[in-house]
C-alpha cells in the first residue's frame, strides 16, 4: 500500500487555471537520494529513531537512507547482495557485502538485525527496498536464496508483530502486477538466466514511498507520474508533474533541482555469471 501522504498535501486553487504547475525529471541515482530524504521525515521513522528498534537492511536505496541518516559517504554498490548491473543480474562478492544495519534509539547498534527483530514491537521500523511496486502498492523483491533472502528472514515478524515495513522504491520499477509477476517466478525455475538467478518475493503490506509519496511528504505539492524512460545516460528516468501553490510547487522544484546531478557509483565486484551450455529444447 503507498503511504498516504494525503495530509501532507497542501490545498491547491479550486480552479485549474489558477493551479501553478511543473515538469521535473529524476534519474534512479536523483529518486534514490530524494527517497532517502523522504523516509526519514516521515513519522514513525522519526519516532524510532527518538525510541525504538529502526532497522535498515541490505540494499543500494536503503544505502542513500544510510548516509542521509548519518553523514557519512556509504559504498552503495557493496551495501546489497543482489545487484542488477552491467546488463544482467548479478550477485556481490559475498565477502565484500556490507549491512544490514540496526540503529537503537537512534544510535548505530553491534546488534545483529535478527536479534533486533526479535525485539520489535509493533512501533518499530524496518526499511527494505525492492525491485518491483504494481499500481496497487504491492511489492515484489527479487531472492537468490533458496529460503526467500532478506525477504523471508524479515517477513513472518514484521507482519504477525504489525510493526512497519517501509518500502522505497522508484517508480522507473513499476510493473502491472506484483502478484502476476512473482507467480511466474522461481530461481529454481528457470533454463536459462541472463545472469543470477532469482525468484520475486511478493509483499502487500508494506508502507510504500515512491516519488509520488516522497515529494508531496517534503513539500505539500501533488505530484503525478507521468512518463518514464530516456537514453544515453538518462535510462530509467522517472517524469511527474507537480501542482498546487505557485510558492509550493516552485519550493519543490528548487529542492529537486538541488539533487539533480547527484552522482552515480562504480559497479561493484561480482560473483562471475558462468554460461550454462546449451542444451536440447524440452520435448
Amino acid at each position: 500500500m503507498f503511504y498516504d501522504t494525503s495530509s501532507f498535501i497542501k490545498p491547491a486553487p479550486a480552479l485549474r487555471d489558477d493551479r501553478f504547475n511543473a515538469l521535473v525529471m529524476l534519474l534512479p541515482r536523483e529518486s534514490k537520494r530524494l527517497l532517502a530524504k523522504a523516509v526519514l521525515e516521515l513519522p514513525e521513522v522519526k519516532r524510532v529513531l527518538n525510541d525504538g528498534w529502526f532497522v535498515v537492511s541490505r540494499g543500494v536505496t536503503p544505502a542513500y537512507l544510510l548516509e542521509e541518516l548519518t553523514g557519512q559517504a556509504a559504498d552503495k554498490g557493496n551495501s546489497t547482495a543482489g545487484i542488477v548491473t552491467s546488463g544482467r543480474l548479478a550477485s556481490v562478492i559475498e565477502e565484500d557485502r556490507l549491512g544490514p544495519w540496526v540503529f537503537k534509539d537512534g544510535k548505530l547498534s553491534e546488534t545483529p538485525a535478527p536479534a533486533a527483530l526479535g525485539q520489535f514491537k509493533a512501533s518499530d521500523v524496518s526499511i527494505k527496498g525492492a525491485n518491483a511496486v504494481d499500481p496497487d502498492g504491492n511489492i515484489g523483491v527479487l531472492a537468490a536464496d533458496g529460503a526467500g533472502g532478506t525477504v523471508g528472514g524479515i517477513w513472518g515478524t514484521l507482519t504477525a508483530r504489525g510493526a512497519h515495513w517501509v518500502a522505497p522504491v522508484s517508480l522507473e520499477r513499476l510493473v502491472p502486477s506484483v502478484i502476476e509477476a512473482a507467480r511466474t517466478c522461481g530461481n529454481h525455475l528457470w533454463d536459462l538466466t541472463m545472469g543470477q538467478s532469482a525468484g520475486l518475493m511478493p509483499v502487500v503490506n508494506a508502507l510504500v514511498v515512491t516519488e509520488i509519496q516522497a515529494i508531496e511528504l517534503l513539500t505539500g505539492a501533488k505530484a503525478t507520474h507521468v512518463a518514464s524512460g530516456g537514453v544515453a545516460g538518462s535510462e530509467g528516468a522517472v517524469v511527474l508533474s507537480l501542482t498546487g501553490e505557485e510558492s509550493v510547487v516552485r519550493s519543490a522544484f528548487e529542492m529537486l533541482e538541488a539533487i539533480k546531478g547527484e552522482e552515480q557509483f562504480e559497479s561493484p565486484r561480482l560473483i562471475p555469471y558462468i554460461r550454462e551450455p546449451e542444451t536440447a529444447p524440452h520435448s
